[in-house]
């Protein structure tokens, strides 16, 4: 597989949210706004990048009867990092994200692609892989966040550009799985159309 491919997989193909529907919680959750999604979106890709090209790294020497907690305490790593940046440098971000960054450590795109990919695979192919799946998942809750804050509050990064048409629905949760929902089946009936 070239490196390209490593990259771009992850944006449509193989999307972690939008086609193997990993990593709901906080698809769901945080994408009242698309700012939230592409917040919680790069932070995941940060941890993705960084936990694949760690855990490939110590590939060899990671007991496979040990694995697991190992891939946690590294991804907890990571997470914590990522968490104090946006406490210091966006802290208005971090409010909004809340109790979800810290979530980052458990969820399953992380451990699925560590246990699929960065456990088998060379530590810059892994870094590439942990990138396109995480621009995907951040694809996935920009778009989710977008038709939300649109719909929901008639506007797109907090720029109001509709008065009075705001469907509260898309702002609650419901809103979240009509959403995703009209979005996943709008990418497999494209899918089915071009096969």
């Amino acid at each position: 597989m070239n490196k390209v491919e490593l990259i771009t997989r992850g944006l449509i193909k193989e999307n972690p949210t939008l086609i193997m529907v990993l990593g709901l919680c906080p698809s769901l959750a945080v994408t009242t706004s698309a700012i939230n999604g592409i917040g919680m979106g790069l932070a995941t890709t940060f941890v993705l990048m960084c936990s694949n090209t760690l855990i490939s790294m110590l590939r060899k020497v990671i007991p496979n009867k040990v694995r697991i907690p190992i891939f946690v305490v590294v991804f907890a790593a990571f997470v914590s990092m990522i968490d104090l940046v946006m406490q210091a440098y966006i802290p208005a971000l971090s409010a909004s994200l809340g109790l979800f960054i810290p979530l980052i450590a458990v969820n399953c795109i992380v451990f699925a692609r560590a246990e699929s990919f960065a456990i088998k695979n060379k530590i810059f192919d892994s870094a590439l892989d942990g990138l396109g799946m995480g621009l995907g998942f951040t694809l996935a809750l920009f778009l989710i966040g977008s038709v939300r804050e649109i719909l929901g509050n008639g506007s797109i990064f907090d720029y109001r550009f509709m008065e009075n048409s705001e469907i509260l629905v898309f702002v609650l949760a419901p809103g979240a799985f009509f959403v995703m929902g009209f979005i996943i089946a709008t990418i497999r009936f494209f899918q089915a159309k071009k096969n």
